[in-house]
């Protein structure tokens, strides 16, 4: 009988720490994943901010969202959200979720604003696998080639050298590293395409909102 009740006691204390420890594990999740959220939402944050100014709209990004699905930009068939900067109730700019998939070593993904009139507002590298030293000049904090993007065009007669000087293109690309900056300018010619395309779809909640 002791050696019964010694098992009982055993068994209930097992089961006890296992359902106390699954209970904290599953607080643990939740909380980090609502902090990773947020810390997520606030790096984006600051990456549309630094695209579009704060001062210069008059709406908030994160909240004014039109819904697109656009798989040769994202690398997949579901929707995303393009965000609108207003100015008096129109839009100024719109900033592009883009996946660029021929990264050296994989996605980069990748945001790209587009002003009204069909230029780069800015384009910011969220997350990326490439070569630290190397490829990994995209990134603002590394370097400041990503701003050499801004105001460019790839319409009309400025198409065939929106393109790294490898490929006969305007923009540098770093030694010994092209395909990463080569993939970004790409991605970055992809999304300007999409936004002349798609301008009136994109604008509509502006130009709706306004009349």
């Amino acid at each position: 009988m002791e050696m019964f009740s010694a098992i009982r006691s055993s068994t209930l204390g097992i089961t006890l720490f296992a359902v106390v420890t699954a209970a904290l594990i599953a607080v643990t999740q939740v909380s980090t994943k609502e902090r990773i959220a947020k810390n997520e939402r606030d790096a984006q944050a600051r990456a549309l901010y630094e695209i579009v100014p704060k001062s210069t709209i008059d709406n908030d990004m994160l909240e004014d969202t039109v819904s697109f699905v656009a798989p040769e930009l994202l690398g997949h068939d579901q929707p995303a959200d393009a965000y609108l900067a207003r100015k008096d109730g129109k839009v100024v700019a719109v900033i592009l979720p883009v996946v660029a998939p021929d990264g050296y070593s994989g996605n980069i993904n990748m945001i790209v604003g587009v002003k009204r009139d069909g230029s780069v507002a800015g384009v910011r590298v969220l997350a990326h696998k490439e070569t630290p030293g190397l490829g990994d000049k995209v990134d603002l904090k590394k370097s400041g080639w990503i701003l050499g993007l801004n105001n460019q065009r790839n319409d009309n007669d400025q198409r065939d050298s929106f393109a790294v000087l490898k490929d006969g293109g305007r923009f540098d690309q770093f030694t010994g590293a092209t395909i990463t900056p080569r993939a970004v300018v790409g991605a970055t010619s992809r999304a300007l395409d999409y936004f002349r395309t798609n301008k009136a779809a994109l604008l509509e909640p502006a130009i709706t909102g306004a009349e």
